[in-house]
């Protein structure tokens, strides 16, 4: 007979791991065009559909993860700083972050992945051309910017959305890991469909703007790269799956 206690544990723990999924429509867009030279040339991308997760993985959700699996902590873990379950799961390596994807596939019965390069853009674009996920206003527009982020990032949903879509967080309170392998010049072979990054390489893309910078708002065209063994926190991730 099957254990019903294990069964109801087994349900609260699918609530907790799952998502709030928000369905991508596809879409053609211009990817790039920024002021770095790595964020050119513009070029027209065309996405699929797909899901993302409406934040970034919570510390709650990693800490199920690390229960369940045994994998090491993150050296970070510990700091009081970054102790809040409803904080980004911060100082994650890229390696954490495909582990735990592959992890939470199974857990859903699924397949839960990160998003490419071009999917976080066109996400955080919200189907607009506009500099930030919200339109044109600079970061200091944000409710409180000048008052945030003084510790350490903040809860996922510390603050209402400013995304059309409902996203939070994107370009703002950590980096997030994107599946690609990161090459400063890869927009002038990029594919039209689907670009996937290329097929090898030293370094993995991260997207979004962190609670470590000086400016802590980055633009949606902007790029950057670490090693996918490095470790930082500001540093975090969020999921992606098939549309359904």
């Amino acid at each position: 007979m099957a254990d019903p206690s294990k069964s109801l544990e087994d349900e609260r723990l699918k609530k907790v791991l799952n998502p709030e999924w928000i369905t991508i429509a596809s879409a053609v867009f211009t990817m790039g065009g920024g002021p770095r030279s790595n964020e050119n040339p513009a070029h027209e991308v065309e996405v699929s559909a797909f899901r993302l997760a409406r934040t970034p993985v919570r510390r709650r959700q990693y800490q199920v993860f690390l229960d369940q699996t045994g994998r090491s902590a993150p050296e970070v873990w510990w700091n009081p700083a970054f102790g809040d379950p409803d904080m980004p799961a911060v100082g994650t390596t890229w390696f954490d972050a495909d582990a735990y994807c592959a992890w939470l596939s199974q857990q859903l019965e699924t397949s839960v992945r990160l998003p490419t390069e071009a999917e976080w853009e066109h996400a955080a674009r919200g189907g607009r051309e506009v500099a930030y996920p919200w339109g044109d206003d600079p970061p200091e527009s944000l409710v409180d910017y000048g008052l945030r982020w003084r510790n350490g990032p903040e809860p996922v949903d510390a603050y209402p959305s400013v995304h059309p879509w409902g996203l939070l967080g994107m370009c703002e309170n950590v980096h997030e890991w994107c599946s690609d392998w990161y090459d400063a010049d890869y927009y002038d072979e990029s594919p039209r469909l689907n670009p996937q990054g290329p097929k090898s390489g030293r370094r993995r893309v991260s997207r979004g703007g962190a609670w470590r910078h000086d400016v802590k708002v980055c633009r949606v065209t902007h790029r950057s790269s670490i090693p996918p063994e490095k470790s930082y926190t500001d540093y975090g991730f969020r999921v992606a799956a098939a549309s359904g």
